[in-house]
């Protein structure tokens, strides 16, 4: 597998990625000179397996209950790679997987991949891009696929994003505040129950900017005792349902002390808010160093009827965005 770095960049921001998961490497702010995602190090790091960062997670970004789903009364076998479920498309996960550069420009790049019948069980064979684009202080990912056979899709973007200007000081001082009146009940194992629960009066509500580091002290006070579930007792691992709304914006994530903040926008129904209790790696990452907004589709939604449904549909392309306003 060969690993490949490409850039793109304006007076605004740099940004580099990287062609194993079509991953995000680097989103560099050139006025106040910080870069705002974590990454592996050396490029060569990203041939082998890590915690997805900044990768584009795929079949199915989430998880799948009992790895597998219906469709049309026929049963389909996933890859389990997670007990018994499937985390983000199975062991060999797009994120695992070398992307072919289609086009390559100053602002703009398109990754290519496709992925064949029956890849980790999922059956159709698949044509996705990934599109990361730059507007002035803005960085746009965009995916975009297609099919040719019914299947689940679900693509997220898996950056950690951390505002500090030193990336080993923890994301406890950046506040939060996402668009959302309901959030996804889970189990023990992290797959929805399909109940929709309200975030008001709860650790949950993030409608006005919350200091992450206050909400996290509070959940390991509560649950760490009773929890069985120990790193989900640690931080936030949890689907949010966007408030519909004009503009399409999802969450702001802001750090007062570089006075920086991301403001996103996705036509996307749901973000998972992880808080990175569970990230390690080698001597170069450890928890709670950056925080993941993945803008994408319902976990487990082939399973779940009273989701918005993730079937596509034969030769139809189906495309997605997330917008991030850089100030």
């Amino acid at each position: 597998m060969k690993v490949q770095s490409s850039t793109i960049e304006n007076k605004y921001l740099r940004v580099k990625s990287i062609n194993i998961g079509a991953s995000l490497y680097e989103v560099y702010d050139k006025q106040k000179k910080i870069n705002l995602i974590l990454n592996l190090g050396s490029i060569k790091n990203y041939s082998s397996k890590n915690f997805y960062v900044g990768a584009t997670c795929g079949r199915y970004a989430g998880r799948i209950s009992n790895s597998k789903f219906k469709i049309k009364n026929k049963t389909f076998k996933l890859d389990g790679n997670e007990g018994r479920n499937t985390l983000h498309g199975g062991k060999i996960g797009f994120d695992r997987l070398e992307w072919k550069i289609k086009h390559h420009s100053k602002t703009k790049i398109i990754y290519q991949l496709l992925s064949k019948n029956l890849d980790q069980g999922f059956p159709g064979e698949l044509n996705s891009e990934c599109i990361f684009e730059i507007i002035n202080k803005s960085l746009i990912i965009k995916y975009q696929y297609k099919s040719n056979q019914f299947t689940h899709v679900s693509l997220t973007n898996h950056s950690y994003w951390n505002l500090n200007k030193n990336k080993k000081e923890a994301i406890f001082n950046h506040d939060l505040k996402i668009n959302s009146e309901k959030y996804l009940e889970v189990n023990n194992k992290l797959i929805p129950t399909g109940k929709f629960k309200k975030v008001k009066n709860t650790i949950n509500d993030f409608n006005k900017f919350k200091n992450i580091g206050e909400k996290i002290d509070y959940i390991k006070y509560k649950n760490t005792k009773k929890s069985s579930n120990k790193i989900n007792a640690l931080g936030f691992d949890l689907t949010f349902c966007v408030k519909k709304n004009s503009k399409k914006y999802l969450a702001s994530l802001k750090n007062k002390k570089t006075n920086i903040q991301l403001d996103f926008y996705s036509n996307l129904p749901g973000v998972q808010l992880y808080t990175s209790q569970g990230l390690r790696y080698k001597n170069k990452l450890s928890p709670y160093q950056g925080v993941c907004l993945e803008t994408q589709h319902y976990p487990d939604a082939p399973n779940n009827k009273n989701f918005p449904s993730t079937l596509i549909k034969p030769k139809k392309l189906y495309k997605y965005f997330t917008k991030i306003n850089i100030s």
